[in-house]
Order: structure tokens, then sequence, then C-alpha cells
């Protein structure tokens, strides 16, 4: 087949990871991207991506970044000032990855703001642990230092593509709903958008119903995308970004008085918190509170006026069904108080039916909600790109539509997803998410309840968080 090549990279291509996605990503970059084949190296600390590689052609590093290694090391491997670093490991601090290939002149790209090792699980105040506390430390240092050389923070599939999806289901709801209105070009005309459409909130909601024919043993952990990864944001705080329709607070939660004052903590694990969402191939379901980058950015990027005391700000959460298996593995570790040793992924050969059905539910407004975003099967994927599976490829494909975004616009310093051109971003990346799909529904967190027990609600408005948190 003949893919576009979007653009030529000089200099080395540094790949920081290579687990799942790091191998998803892989063949992405060698399709759309003219580059010296011979200046690609992959950084990695687990000796066993090295065969896979070796069969690639592509040098390998077995090395561990570390604080105090890593400028020695990426100064090494760009040593002219220019390339670009594809972050897609675990245990490496974002910041201090991107602040160092800044400083070189060198395009950075990763999928998450990740801490280094020790800072999920060491015993702290649980508002130091929260993704609120580490996107802060990167938004300061975009304040610190603005321009320059782009680095594209938390590009995968969300964070990343559902904040294009946001923009994309917006200019749909206006079209819908009969209101013409020119595509906007700045953060203000956007929020003013959002608020004008009558949009309260925004869930990230996701439903993955991958399955493999082997029953999952016990004593492992299963899941479509990085075991490490899930399982870290899972023993994090649950976060919400907080709207400004919201008329109560959980008595667990807790605001932050620094920064952007956008979401909310509560004092409870995000993969043991319960929330009331949908989705369009199972309708009501629920999904579990894990905290993301995209829940505080959005509700950031869509805020009005004063930050602790805003006109507008949308309530936004993630809502995440993961493959049974994973549902599984957290309700063993959570109940037994310890975490499986043996992780298993799994992979798109042994995937025998399912899809992963992400998108972004906009609700509140005249037509109630809108599901908009991706509905990629696994077969579909198989067709589309190696090593992955439907989770990977919506995760892959964002990082290449990142890396895109960077080169054609290199000095645009710090970046979110929020902040990029949500519609050159997902014409590169929508080849590969299979049917992108528009759905409205009547559903609200107050049907479908269970009236035998009684519930803390409010039915004065339907999309209060306290309808849509789980008792």
């Amino acid at each position: 087949m003949s893919y576009p090549v979007y653009g030529r990279i000089d200099g080395p291509i540094v790949m920081i990871g290579m687990g799942s996605i790091g191998k998803g990503t892989l063949p992405l970059i060698q399709r759309h991207f003219d580059f010296d084949a011979d200046k690609m190296i992959v950084v990695d600390p687990d000796p066993g991506v090295g065969p896979f590689l070796a069969e690639q052609g592509i040098a390998f590093e077995q090395l561990a970044l570390m604080p105090d290694n890593h400028r020695e090391v990426l100064g090494r491997l760009f040593p002219d000032g220019q390339g670009f670093c594809v972050n897609l490991s675990v245990d490496t601090s974002s910041l201090d990855l991107m602040t160092a290939c800044r400083d070189l002149g060198v395009l950075y790209v990763d999928t998450v703001v990740e801490p280094w090792a020790g800072f999920y699980f060491e015993s702290r105040d649980n508002a130091d642990r929260t993704n609120y506390a580490l996107r802060e430390s990167v938004r300061a240092e975009k304040r610190r230092s603005p321009g320059g050389p782009t680095a594209v923070s938390c590009c995968g599939a969300n964070p990343g593509m559902v904040s294009w999806f946001v923009k994309e289901a917006l200019l749909t709801l206006a079209a819908d709903t009969g209101r013409a209105v020119d595509v906007p070009e700045s953060r203000e005309g956007w929020a003013a958008l959002m608020q004008r459409l009558g949009v309260k909130g925004v869930h990230i909601a996701e439903r993955d119903t991958q399955v493999r024919r082997k029953p999952r043993p016990r004593d492992v952990f299963v899941n479509t995308w990085s075991v490490e990864g899930f399982i870290a944001e899972g023993f994090q705080p649950a976060e919400l970004g907080w709207g400004t329709h919201e008329t109560w607070f959980p008595e667990n939660g807790h605001r932050h008085e620094t920064g952007c004052q956008a979401s909310i903590w509560l004092d409870r694990p995000g993969a043991i918190t319960r929330v009331h969402t949908w989705c369009p191939t199972p309708g009501p379901q629920f999904g579990f509170l894990v905290t993301h980058n995209e829940a505080i950015s959005i509700s950031d990027y869509y805020t009005i006026g004063d930050k602790a005391a805003p006109t507008y700000r949308p309530t936004c959460h993630y809502a995440y069904h993961p493959c049974d298996d994973a549902v599984l593995s957290l309700h063993e570790m959570f109940g037994s108080g310890k975490q499986q040793v043996v992780h298993e992924i799994l992979e798109v050969d042994e995937i025998v039916e399912g899809i992963d059905e992400l998108g972004v539910l906009l609700f509140g407004h005249e037509k109630n909600a809108l599901w908009f975003g991706s509905r990629l099967s696994n077969e579909e994927t198989k067709a589309l790109a190696p090593y992955q599976n439907a989770t990977g490829l919506q995760v892959t494909s964002a990082v290449l539509a990142g890396m895109v975004w960077a080169l054609e616009n290199p000095l645009a310093g710090i970046v979110e997803a929020d902040e990029m051109n949500h519609a050159r971003c997902l014409e590169v990346q929508r080849p590969y998410l299979g049917p992108v799909e528009a759905h409205y529904t009547d559903w609200t967190p107050l049907q479908d309840r269970w009236e035998l027990f009684p519930e803390d609600i409010d039915e004065s408005d339907p999309w209060l968080f306290r309808n849509v948190l789980a008792s």
C-alpha cells in the first residue's frame, strides 16, 4: 500500500520505551516520515525487546533513563541539535525529558505526564499524587519558557485524541441545532461556543469489549494496554474537572488553591470509583473515574472568567469500562490488597471479538447528550497496522498526529492537544480510527436506577455530578 509521507525528520529519532504502544507506533513512523533509518534508536531497560528490534534493523540501547543520567544520554543521542524524541515509557519524568530535549533543540512528544519511578506509590499527601500536580508542573515550565522547540504533552488517545473529538462534537452539535458558526480560532472562541450550546459537561466515555478465548488466570493482571500504566493511574486519587453548574460538593472532595483551579480530587482511588455514563454499544453503563490529564485540561481550556470564580466551566472526567478481564483483574487486586506479579496484554492475534469504543459524551444541552468518537474493532486494526490491538491503535495514531503537527509547527513551545489544530490532527489520525460516529441519546443518569434502594440524588438537574457518581 501507499501511505502519505508527512515530512522529513532530520537527525535522530529516539524512541524511549518499547512496550505495547512503542511497538505499535514504530510502523506508523516508518510509514509516514522520511528519515535516515540508521539514525533511529530505541532506549529501553528491557532486554526482551532486543530481538524484535534486531529483526527491524533498528539500533537498541538497553538502558534505563534516570534523574542522574537522562541529560547525558539525550545529549549523546542528539549531538547536533535536531531530531525527534518519542517518549512512550513509564517511570521517566516527562517534564525532565521534554525540558532536556527543548534545551537541545529537539522536537518531543509523549502520551502522559509521567513521573520518575516511585511517585505513584510513595507515602505522601494524596494531593501531591494527582495528575493536577503533574500537569501544573508542566504548565509552570510552559510559562517559564514560552515558545521554542515544540514539545507535545499528553498526545495519545486520551489524553490527546479526545480533546480533538470535543471540538468536532461541538461543531456537530452546532450544526444539528441550526446554529451557523465559524470554526473558532482561539481558546476563548471555543469556550464561548461550548457555553452558547449549553454544554454542562463532558464524559470521556469508553467501553472496551475485546476478549480472547483463554480465561483470565488467577493472580494475573490482563489488559489491552500497559498494565503498569493502568495500575499506576488507578491508584491515583479520582479527579475531575469541576463545572460551574454543580450545586453539591462530595464529602471526600478537595479543591486546589493554586494553579488553574479547574478540577477537584476525591480521597479515593479512581479505579474503584464508579460513575454512570453512556456509550453507543452498551447504552447505560458503569465506568471507573480514573484520573486523566484531559479531565483537567478540557475543563481548564473551556473556562470563561476568573479561574477561581469562573462564569462558565464544564465538568469533565473519564468514565472508563476496560475490557472484562481488566475489570476482574482490578477486583482481584484491590480485594487482595496486592498487585499481581504477572501481567498480560491481549495480543491482536488472540482477540476473537470486540471493539474499543472511545469517545466524548457532551451532555446537558438542548439535545440532551451527544457521544462522538471512534468505534474501532480488533479485526479492522489487523488490516490497518501491525503489532497492536484496537486500543493500541487509537493511541499510536494520535502519537503520529502529534508528531506531524510538531513537525509542521516546530517552534510552538509546550502544547497540549486542546491547543493544537484539531482538524489537522484528525485528518492525519482518522484513517486509523475505524468508524468515527456521532450518536445522540435521551439517557440521563437519573434513568435506569434501582428504585428499591434510596440514593442521594438531585432530580432538579439530571446531569449534576451528584447523580453521575454511583453510590
